[in-house]
This record gives C-alpha cells, structure tokens and sequence, in this order.
C-alpha cells in the first residue's frame, strides 16, 4: 500500500496560517486522489479536502471552504494543505489518505499514519 506521512503541524494564534504537506511512497502518487481528514480532540475523524489525481478538481468541508487550500505536486508526490484565518475549531491532528476517486470523501485505505497536530491559540 502507498505509505504517507504528514508534516508541518505546530501552534499558531486565531487567524494564522500553516501549510501542511503529505509525501507518499511505496506507490505511483499520481495513481490516486487524495485528501486530509482530521481528528479533533474527543471527536471522531472528518473529512476536510480532497483533490483528483490530475489536481483539476477539488473538494472541501464546508466548514473549511474559502480558507483552505489543496494541492499537489505529482512530480514530488506531495500533496498540501494551505491553511489560513485559522480557528481555534480547526485543532485537531491531520491525517492525509487516498479517497475514492468517485466519492471524494470517503478514505481508500483503512490504515492511517500519525497525522501532524494543529493547535491553534484563542
């Protein structure tokens, strides 16, 4: 199975921005759509972004549309995610994973890595 693992969680203040990045391995990148989900503390996993291998079509939680951001770079086999005016809701720890490429949504793998945590400051 394709391996990934996330990176560049940290704190930041409300309003702030992070970006983080996904790199994969052990398969072709550009075979799969992939996408973030998050954990926040005491909740169960939710989907937050999604994009098509080809990157023309993407797809966000509507709690984070307008301030988040999914890319990927095929070349690199990284996929990012840009995320600004940041709130204390969004804190959670971030996982990455291929989704299906039909429903967008729903993760393609059972296995998840250990994620980045993201912690955002009232």
């Amino acid at each position: 199975q394709v391996q990934l693992v996330e990176s560049g969680g940290g704190l930041v203040q409300a309003g702030g921005s992070l970006r983080l990045s996904c790199a994969a391995s052990g398969r072709t990148f550009s075979d799969y759509a992939l996408g973030w989900f998050r954990r926040p503390p005491g909740k169960e996993r939710e989907f937050v972004a999604a994009i098509k291998r080809t990157g023309d079509i993407t797809l966000y939680a509507d709690s984070v549309k307008g301030r988040f951001t999914i890319s990927r770079d095929n070349a690199k086999n990284t996929m990012y995610l840009q995320m600004n005016s940041l709130k204390p809701d969004d804190s959670a720890v971030y996982y990455c994973n291929a989704v299906n490429y039909i429903a967008l949504s729903n993760p393609l793998f059972n296995s998840w890595g250990q994620g980045t945590q993201v912690t955002v400051s009232s």
